[in-house]
């Protein structure tokens, strides 16, 4: 099928709940990727955060063929082999002590809050149930995640939202201390805020934060989905930050797009879950967890380069910010970079991806960049060089 035909079928039996680009990718590798018309377009994307390997990565291509032939599904009645390495990988690199498996970061921000809530009233013995999370924030599409996530967009028709949960300022400490209540259990935060637009705290927020959490006797949960895994130039963005989470949150880029979510916890709250609090029917099976491992272990080896190639970008992207007035700030960590733009993002983004770029907007009027952690500066300079052309041919007249 050629793209045309592909959108066709697509608008004629799928619910209409993407506003898609009319882009059809039908192969990948590397840092490229092409389209069912044999268009080639360089990724800086990464399947939003999920391929930060690239595509078609030799290691795990090699993991997929050898596990699909070896057993794909069992259930988690029985012990998993690969299922409780992958566990031994993740505690051995982080702060937690035991994991738990399901299939996307939506759910695994379910189990981290459900998790919460057992521990107050299992191990504390106190009827403390809510979770302050923050504005601008996103934590998943479920009902639950929707009324965590902090952005009035994502809950609009979906009431009555789940009670439970309160907002605060992202890095303003001081709101968050307000939010307190005698009912409060956790604080569930993102390091960096993906989806509201690459957004950091100061450097201390953590700190002060945690400081915080320990004082009110509160749990911190940390939602790595995004920004885990290597995107940041560290293995975990808490890392950065000089502090540990009781709880974190992972998927994404965990399996290479296959689909995995992790949660990760200290003994202390993980032994209130009990057989029969929490499960997922294919939430770290045999062939997820078998390629989860091998993903686990090249995104390690590629941590140096990925943060060289992170300083480079930004860089060249400040560059861009001091050639162009209307780019109003670049921020970022690693391999994510938001471009703050003073017009709209979409109709940018679109052009690039007619000159052969991937990148996606964040909020209405900032520009997400999410290459994968093997991109060379070549790629880099070849992605730059596209975006500069297109910032060229963007008068404020048509915005």
């Amino acid at each position: 099928m050629n793209t045309d035909q592909i959108i066709s079928l697509s608008r004629k039996y799928l619910m209409n709940t993407y506003n898609r680009f009319p882009v059809a990718p039908v192969k990948g590798k590397g840092c490229w990727v092409w389209d069912a018309d044999g268009k080639k377009y360089l990724d800086f994307f990464s399947g939003l955060a999920v391929c930060n390997l690239g595509h078609s990565d030799p290691r795990v291509l090699y993991a997929i063929s050898k596990q699909a032939r070896r057993l794909l599904h069992v259930s988690n009645v029985f012990h998993i082999d690969h299922q409780a390495e992958l566990g031994q990988l993740l505690v051995k690199h982080s702060f937690a002590d035991k994991a738990f498996f399901c299939n996307s970061g939506a759910e695994a921000n379910e189990a981290a809050v459900k998790l919460a809530r057992k521990y107050a009233r299992k191990i504390l013995q106190q009827d403390r149930y809510e979770v302050i999370t923050m504005r601008q924030s996103f934590h998943g599409r479920t009902l639950a995640m929707i009324t965590a996530t902090g952005q009035e967009k994502f809950q609009k028709g979906f009431e009555p939202l789940m009670p439970g949960f309160t907002y605060a300022d992202f890095g303003d400490i001081e709101s968050i201390a307000r939010a307190v209540t005698p009912q409060t259990i956790a604080v569930l935060v993102e390091p960096i805020q993906g989806e509201g637009g690459v957004r950091l705290p100061t450097r201390t927020f953590f700190k002060e934060l945690r400081d915080l959490t320990r004082e009110k006797k509160l749990l911190l949960i940390l939602d790595e989905v995004q920004v885990g895994m290597g995107r940041t130039g560290r293995l975990f963005a808490y890392e950065h930050f000089g502090i540990e989470p009781d709880i974190m949150t992972l998927a994404k880029a965990l399996a290479s797009g296959l689909p995995i979510g992790a949660m990760l916890a200290k003994d202390f709250v993980a032994g209130a879950f009990q057989p029969g609090d929490h499960a997922a029917t294919f939430g770290g099976n045999p062939f997820v967890t078998a390629v989860a491992i091998e993903t686990v272990k090249a995104i390690r080896k590629e941590l140096d380069h990925g943060r060289k190639m992170g300083d480079y970008l930004e860089a060249q992207l400040q560059g861009l910010k001091r050639e162009f007035s209307w780019i109003r700030e670049v921020r970022g960590l690693g391999l994510i970079w938001g471009i703050d733009v003073d017009r709209e993002a979409r109709p940018i983004v679109a052009r690039c991806m007619e000159a052969g770029l991937l990148i996606n907007a964040a909020q209405p009027k900032t520009l997400r960049l999410l290459p994968p952690l093997v991109i060379s500066k070549k790629e880099i300079d070849l992605g730059v060089k596209i975006m500069r052309k297109v910032f060229c041919e963007t008068p404020p007249e048509h915005v």
